[in-house]
């Protein structure tokens, strides 16, 4: 080993260094160089508080802090090299400037262990991603409160078990996405307050002897707090967890939507058509337009489920506090926010891309009798005959049409009087599907009065959540 190999190994002492293979396998920086920008801010912070309590003095505290500033504009300049040999992000940048201030470097990780290090890094990473994630969210939701609003009295199927089952109105059913989205907005943020504790301070496990504040990092470094226990402040990674699990949840909504869009554009159904230029074509037939990308927004969950599944696993059975397990969990959590903010960029685009067909939808809502439920609710208030036995009598009218090939939308009142007298009088209304959506205005409701007025009132939640 050369001199100048051995100065860039920051625990010499007994250990003579370990094998290649060892080398390989605890070598993170191809991944943690993420880290880059939240560990200068961390160190930064550190060491304005160090100077602050005396610890180190106010000049070698002013040095270190240039230093840095020069090593994050080497690292944005796309100047910085970073050295696998030297294992993580954070023995690059304090090599580095140890090349550029000589030994005063050294004086930073006083009071500080990588242990305690990397904790406020990641958490200080996880919130800027919960933060762009959030306000990628904002613009979807946006999105699909205008979208509603135009649609907010275009009929289409609503349905379960993929069957045909009561009509809805297009803004209706996209407001259903739409108080999704808010929920997993409302679970990043709940995730963000969860985090906002600094653990500087905790150094290896057991905290420190040297006179420092902790609470001076964590207000520099934008938190509410610190945290409570050292030992817990090393070992916790509950905050990515929570990141994951809401971004596992987000990846579900996306999914579920991806899938009806896929659905929707096929010609058997027809109710949307796909912008051009988010469609693939195909390599043998001319005429496809393949929905790749709502194909791979449905396709990205399986991925982010699994980073949150990966962590789980690495987490569960380590005792307290720090082992080099934990290292683990930056490439899921890299994994993860890079494809959730993927797959919401994906979901605004096919959502302010696609154009509905109106006309189709609504021919489409009344297929499969959908106004049975209407016609019934008909019998108990004007026939006063209770909801069951109505259901019975609709049921075998349906059997009836059915036997002749016909379904309500082609009935007139007086063929279903025909069937039982109970139908007599039967308003021509009940039988559409227009009648169906507009009486119901429970709240909540498909009624195109209430979607718009939802449509409004998801603007406003949306402005009002932080």
């Amino acid at each position: 080993m050369t001199d100048t190999t051995r100065e860039d190994q920051v625990w010499e002492g007994w250990l003579t260094g370990g094998s290649s293979l060892l080398e390989e396998i605890n070598a993170s920086v191809r991944f943690d160089y993420r880290l880059a920008q939240q560990d200068i801010d961390g160190s930064i912070a550190h060491a304005h508080m160090l100077a602050k309590c005396e610890v180190i003095s106010p000049a070698e505290a002013e040095q270190i802090v240039a230093g840095l500033e020069q090593i994050r504009g080497e690292i944005k300049s796309g100047d910085f090299t970073f050295d696998p040999g030297l294992e993580d992000v954070h023995m690059n940048v304090e090599a580095r400037l140890r090349d550029l201030i000589g030994p005063t470097a050294g004086r930073l990780h006083t009071a500080r262990s990588r242990n305690d290090q990397v904790a406020v890094d990641a958490r200080l990473w996880v919130r800027d991603a919960i933060d762009r994630l959030d306000a990628l969210l904002v613009r979807v939701i946006e999105v699909i409160a205008d979208r509603a609003e135009a649609h907010h009295a275009d009929v289409m199927p609503g349905f379960t078990h993929l069957q045909c089952a009561q009509p809805v109105t297009i803004g209706h059913h996209l407001l259903a996405y739409g108080e999704m989205f808010l929920r997993d907005r409302d679970r990043l943020r709940s995730a963000r307050r969860r985090l906002d504790e600094s653990p500087l301070g905790a150094a290896a496990l057991a905290g420190t002897g040297y006179p420092i504040d902790p609470y001076d990092t964590a207000r520099r470094l934008g938190f509410r707090g610190v945290t409570h226990n050292s030992l817990d402040a090393v070992s916790d990674r509950d905050f990515i967890l929570d990141y994951l699990s809401a971004g596992a949840t987000l990846a579900v909504h996306v999914s579920r939507l991806g899938e009806e869009m896929v659905i929707w554009s096929t010609p058997q159904f027809g109710f949307i058509k796909l912008p051009e230029d988010l469609c693939a074509g195909s390599s043998i037939m001319p005429q496809k337009r393949n929905p790749d990308l709502p194909e791979l927004m449905r396709a990205k969950s399986g991925r982010i489920f699994g980073d949150l599944m990966a962590l789980l696993t690495v987490m569960k059975g380590l005792p307290l506090a720090y082992s080099r397990d934990m290292q683990e969990d930056k490439e899921a959590l890299f994994d993860a926010a890079d494809n959730l903010e993927l797959s919401v960029r994906a979901v605004e685009a096919m959502l302010r891309g696609i154009t509905f067909r109106p006309e189709k939808t609504r021919s489409d809502a009344a297929l499969g009798n959908t106004v049975a439920t209407d016609v019934a609710d008909w019998l108990v208030a004007e026939r006063g005959l209770p909801f069951r036995e109505a259901h019975s009598v609709v049921g075998g009218l349906v059997k009836w049409l059915g036997v002749q090939g016909r379904e309500l939308k082609d009935s007139s009142p007086a063929e279903l009087a025909d069937f039982d007298a109970l139908f007599e009088a039967l308003p021509a209304e009940v039988l559409t599907v227009e009648y169906a959506v507009a009486r119901r205005t429970s709240p909540g409701g498909t009624s195109p009065v209430l979607v718009r007025k939802a449509a409004v009132e998801l603007r406003r939640r949306n402005a009002e959540i932080n």
